[in-house]
């Protein structure tokens, strides 16, 4: 049997797999039910990390930001069967570096399950939430019919 090969993170567009975006995405607590075709369009509007062992994708984060004072981190995941080996540290790692993700003046995420990765690059609660409001619709994917 080969041997599963390296762990690389790459921001390639065109190495991404959609099967196994969508797959987990689908099926995650934060996207249940996203349409295939959303996360495609996300894809696109988004700087996107694929996580991969050999050729096979294992984990993904994207990153949604103007590249010069705010980025929104999000869809952040290693699968099942990868995790425990500090493979997230190892996507943290790529997304903190990235060259286009400097000098940004906030980074915001939302998580229900991952303080303790995210705490490690400096993300803390938000001190004064009351500034920040948000618009949320929580049937949406439902209502588009998800894939």
């Amino acid at each position: 049997m080969n041997a599963p090969g390296p762990i690389v993170v790459d921001t390639d567009p065109a190495r991404l797999d959609l099967a196994v975006i969508h797959e987990f995405l689908a099926a995650s607590y934060w996207a249940q039910g996203i349409p295939l075709e959303t996360v495609r369009r996300s894809i696109r509007s988004s700087i996107c990390f694929g996580l991969y062992e050999g050729e096979r994708q294992v984990g993904f984060a994207r990153v949604v930001s103007d590249r010069a004072t705010f980025a929104y981190l999000a869809d952040v995941f290693v699968l099942d069967s990868h995790r425990g080996r500090g493979l997230s540290k190892r996507l943290m790692d790529a997304v903190v570096a990235h060259p286009e993700l400097q000098g940004l003046r906030r980074w915001m995420l939302a998580t229900r399950d991952a303080h303790g990765l995210y705490a490690q690059y400096g993300f803390t609660a938000i001190a004064a939430p009351e500034p920040f409001m948000q618009r949320h619709d929580p049937d949406v994917y439902a209502r588009a019919g998800g894939e």
